[in-house]
């Protein structure tokens, strides 16, 4: 029997299929939601339940704490409703515009812009209209029905003919999916992914000066953005800060210093937490978000999109937030969760 769905203040319903998910269901509806690993690992789409009754499944307690939970607090993306529901959570315009769709890719290119990097260009099928926007990712479905994120490193407008999608991928020792990208995939191979997923996506309706914060291949979505914000033109200060361990870790550092050049509002600084002056290295060094905090003392006229590591963008959140007066509703993140972060306590598959 399915069950409605209702969200507050938007006053959104959605229809829920028997052992269906809220968030899957909202999904489905093409309702917009906050939401980033759709895995219980991030928190991202935690919201509170104002009528009804839920089932969680497996979730980790960083995103979900027992204290959350009693007090009402819910994790829609593994949250199975067992009534009608009310949810009060913040609506994500344009999360939903595109329909996610299972589609065949064919590797064009792997370069390797680093040791641990790849990055690919996945060409779509000819009949195929894909749309995303600047930010969102996209699930690579293995043999066993497994699933692997990665987000679009290409802007929609970039996509060109034949549509291809550019993605960064890190090497993971002994994962199952980047094993197989760095040691056995080739060119002409197909792969199948679905997409696209996520609330991590450039708000274009403000105003606001924006600072890009990224760390390691957590750059990719970001790249994404800045190439949307060069297209749109924006008049929107924009300051990218772009941690990683060491200088080689910066695998599109020339990239960046090239459309630095071209967009006069966009302003770029790369952080290593590694690197010494003795080295060579005459740039910013310690923490990324620790250096941000430095320039920006106060944030309460910005928005902030940061993109990498757990540690990282929850650090962020809650520094920024704390200390510099960003707004709650202003800092938006996707973290790269592993499997290894999902499991913690399992060997990493």
């Amino acid at each position: 029997m399915n069950l409605n769905i209702t969200l507050q203040p938007s006053g959104r319903t959605f229809a829920t299929e028997r052992d269906e998910t809220i968030l899957s269901a909202a999904i489905r509806a093409s309702i917009g939601m906050p939401y980033g690993c759709k895995d219980g690992a991030c928190g991202t789409c935690k919201s509170r339940l104002l009528e009804g009754r839920v089932i969680h499944g497996a979730h980790q307690s960083k995103a979900l704490s027992d204290q959350e939970e009693s007090d009402g607090f819910i994790l829609p993306c593994c949250a199975t409703p067992q009534t009608d529901c009310v949810v009060e959570a913040r609506a994500v315009p344009g999360a939903g515009d595109f329909p996610v769709l299972k589609m065949p890719c064919r590797l064009i290119t792997m370069g390797r812009p680093s040791n641990d990097v790849a990055v690919l260009k996945l060409q779509l099928a000819a009949n195929q209209s894909f749309g995303y926007r600047a930010g969102q990712y996209v699930e690579f479905i293995l043999r066993d029905g497994a699933r692997r994120s990665y987000s679009m490193a290409n802007a929609p407008h970039t996509l060109g003919t034949p549509a291809a999608i550019e993605l960064h991928i890190r090497h993971m020792p002994g994962g199952k999916f980047t094993d197989h990208v760095f040691g056995a995939l080739k060119e002409k191979d197909i792969l199948r992914m679905e997409g696209p997923f996520g609330s991590f996506f450039l708000r274009q309706d403000s105003e606001k000066p924006i600072i890009l914060l990224a760390s390691g291949t957590g750059f990719a979505p970001i790249k994404a953005i800045i190439e949307q914000l060069a297209h749109l033109q924006t008049k929107r200060d924009v300051t990218l800060y772009w941690g990683a361990r060491v200088q080689a870790d910066l695998y599109m550092h020339d990239w960046v210093l090239q459309q630095a050049a071209q967009m006069p509002n966009l302003h770029y600084v790369p952080v290593l937490s590694e690197a010494k002056p003795e080295h060579g290295w005459a740039g910013r060094m310690g923490f990324v978000h620790q250096a941000v905090m430095q320039d920006f003392a106060d944030m309460s006229g910005y928005q902030v999109y940061a993109c990498g590591v757990p540690v990282m963008v929850e650090s962020a959140q809650r520094d920024f937030i704390a200390s510099c007066q960003l707004p709650v509703d202003e800092f938006y993140s996707d973290a790269f969760i592993s499997e290894a972060d999902k499991h913690p306590k399992q060997a990493l598959v």
